[in-house]
């Protein structure tokens, strides 16, 4: 994360001098959460300064395979046969948020997942920063029971029309961002901005360096807390992960590697979804999530000796929105 020094206030409006210029509020729709998925839809509205909206674009994306969850985002493949591909919409996309902070409700999913595509054409986004918009509730301290989208813009009197459109999405979001920002701006807060690191290749299917993660050593100073006592998890753990299904409250979630949001930042909304925190990988572990899976950590290895569940950061932090909850009995 990039920490700001606190704000001064101009004299007009004592709007914080050093915030960002403008925004761009995107969401995308996609065909799973793995790295190799595929971008169905993207929307984005611009945002000035102040957070008011100036326009807003959408498009379906062919992503040349099966659409995946149509039951979520309402796209077939009879729909999206004649939709743009990625690379014929990356240019007025690209326009769109060039010189502007992306916000996004888990941002570092909806980065990864376009700085993953304008590799596969072989272009850099002009991203720069993006804001997650669970991160600045959390630092508002907003009273929410918990931190999915609809919670959020719920709290400030904003009307969801189609949940999972990415239109609608990135509207509704639009609209909870700038009390957002306000209160923000009027509290003298620094905003919780993390640099954008593009994938500069695509080979072999696999990006060639990572979008969303730090590389090690440059974590920022969170990253490198001590591991806290956390209260015991009042779910029973109802087994490993599903690829591809939900996660379940009471599910046992281990971190290993440098993550993009300070890990404490991760495990407090693992455990404030019902998940159970692990400092370990053993056979009772249901998930373990790491941005480098590769790299042969003792976590890692014992994933692999028992069998378990692997996602990475954007993709669990994705499924962190819909957690289902504990079986009853």
């Amino acid at each position: 994360m990039v920490d700001l020094p606190l704000p001064r206030t101009s004299d007009e409006g004592s709007w914080p001098e050093g915030y960002p210029s403008g925004y761009a509020v995107v969401d995308v729709e996609t065909t799973g959460l793995a790295s190799h998925d595929r971008i169905v839809s993207a929307a984005v509205y611009r945002l000035t300064a102040r957070g008011e909206v100036e326009d807003s674009w959408y498009s379906p994306v062919n992503p040349q395979r099966d659409p995946g969850p149509t039951w979520i985002h309402g796209l077939t493949s009879e729909m999206l046969a004649d939709a743009p591909l990625f690379g014929e919409v990356a240019e007025e996309l690209a326009e769109r948020l060039a010189g502007r902070v992306l916000v996004a409700h888990n941002a570092v999913f909806d980065w990864a997942m376009l700085a993953r595509e304008f590799a596969r054409v072989e272009r850099t986004p002009p991203v720069r920063q993006r804001l997650c918009t669970i991160r600045l509730a959390k630092e508002l301290a907003l009273p929410l029971p918990n931190h999915k989208l609809e919670t959020l813009v719920g709290y400030f009197g904003v009307t969801q029309r189609r949940a999972h459109h990415a239109l609608d999405d990135a509207r509704v979001l639009a609209e909870a961002f700038r009390p957002s920002l306000e209160r923000a701006a009027g509290l003298g807060l620094p905003l919780p901005l993390h640099v954008c690191r593009p994938i500069t290749e695509w080979a072999t299917g696999q990006p060639a360096s990572r979008s969303g993660p730090v590389r090690s050593g440059e974590a920022w100073r969170g990253g490198w807390r001590p591991s806290r006592r956390r209260p015991v998890c009042p779910y029973p753990n109802p087994g490993r992960y599903e690829p591809g299904g939900r996660l379940r409250q009471g599910m046992r979630v281990a971190f290993s590697g440098d993550t993009s949001v300070d890990r404490e930042l991760l495990e407090d909304q693992a455990q404030e979804a019902g998940l159970h925190v692990a400092t370990s990988v053993s056979r009772l572990t249901s998930l373990l999530v790491t941005n480098t899976p590769e790299v042969a950590t003792s976590k890692v290895a014992r994933a692999r000796a028992h069998g378990t569940p692997v996602l990475d950061e954007a993709a669990f932090t994705h499924l962190l929105r819909d957690v289902a909850p504990a079986k009853e009995g």
